[in-house]
């Protein structure tokens, strides 16, 4: 009954991330928010951008998806899914990463 308020751990989503062959991290926060600080081995598509996704051609690839707060990102992977990508994972939300981070672009 509760599950419905469970968030996403974005910890165990980056193993599984890492675990996964040819898997893309996609990191929806602003251009800016990424060079602030973002998840080693990530690519940064902002929301508002997910629309021209050139970089992630083939439909199948295994995308794990994450934010700030993980709010952004059930909205993109939403988006994503409603685009046809077959295998869509909302991690969630740095704010919750216990690993370290990259500064720049």
């Amino acid at each position: 009954m509760f599950g419905f308020f469970k968030r996403a751990d974005i910890n165990a989503g980056v193993e599984q991330y890492r675990s996964t062959s040819g898997a893309v991290l996609l990191d929806v926060r602003t251009a800016e928010e990424y060079a602030g600080g973002h998840i080693p081995g990530s690519v940064n598509v902002p929301l508002g951008k997910l629309e021209g996704v050139d970089q992630i051609a083939k439909k199948d690839t295994p995308l794990f998806v994450y934010c700030y707060s993980g709010a952004r990102s059930a909205s993109a992977a939403a988006e994503l899914e409603g685009n046809g990508y077959e295998s869509v994972r909302n991690i969630g939300g740095i704010a919750g990463w216990r690993g370290p981070v990259e500064k720049g672009s």
